[in-house]
């Protein structure tokens, strides 16, 4: 299972509650995804969960190769 390097954000684990109010256990995955990021100059391949990653472009931080290449 794959773990996000950035947040920290990992598998969580809860209940699937059906219509009958049955309770079976689900667990929850985060969207972690493997990318490419140029932190710094340098590129570095990470698993970044998407809400990470959009956090990361919002504050500026962090650019993805495809981003660069746009604007170059």
């Amino acid at each position: 299972m794959a773990i996000c390097e950035i947040s920290g954000k990992g598998k969580m684990y809860g209940h699937n509650v059906s219509f009958s109010q049955r309770h079976t256990r689900k667990v929850f995955k985060p969207n972690v995804t493997k990318r490419t990021l140029i932190i710094n100059g340098q590129k570095v391949k990470c698993n970044v969960s998407a809400s990470a990653l959009r956090t990361l472009k919002k504050k500026g931080l962090v650019t993805s190769p495809k981003d660069a290449a746009k604007k170059a």
